[in-house]
């Protein structure tokens, strides 16, 4: 319980149902794909698909403006899974894209086993 409660206020993703990212990312999962896991923190959150790994990235006040990233699996390069310490709460999921140099850098609550599992689905996808 204080695990979800402190990873609400912090942001740390967690497992959620695909319903929960929202009608936009609904509408961008195409006829045929399957959401293999969605992860949400406050606002924002991802999913991975059998296809692609897509963002949901909400923005302004509100959060009514959303932008929607897809990133096929073909144009990531290397990702990482840093696991908590002693006192670490989190764990940290990056991933590295043909398009950018900086990685896109998820925080996970730690124990929850959602990091792992982003991990496997991308070591899985990614292989090929």
């Amino acid at each position: 319980m204080l695990g979800k409660l402190l990873g609400a206020v912090t942001g740390d993703a967690g497992r959620i149902e695909p319903e929960a990212l929202g009608e936009r990312f609904q509408e961008a999962i195409l006829p045929g794909e399957t959401v293999l896991a969605a992860f949400r923190t406050i606002r924002d959150g991802f999913a991975l698909t059998d296809w692609r790994l897509v963002l949901v990235d909400r923005q302004g006040l509100t959060g009514s403006k959303t932008e929607l990233v897809s990133i096929p699996y073909r144009s990531i390069l290397r990702f990482s899974l840093e696991a908590g310490g002693t006192l670490d709460m989190d764990e940290e999921l990056k991933v590295w894209d043909r398009a950018g140099d900086a990685p896109l850098s998820f925080s996970f609550r730690r124990g929850g086993g959602a990091a792992a599992l982003a991990h496997r689905i991308l070591s899985e996808r990614v292989r090929g």
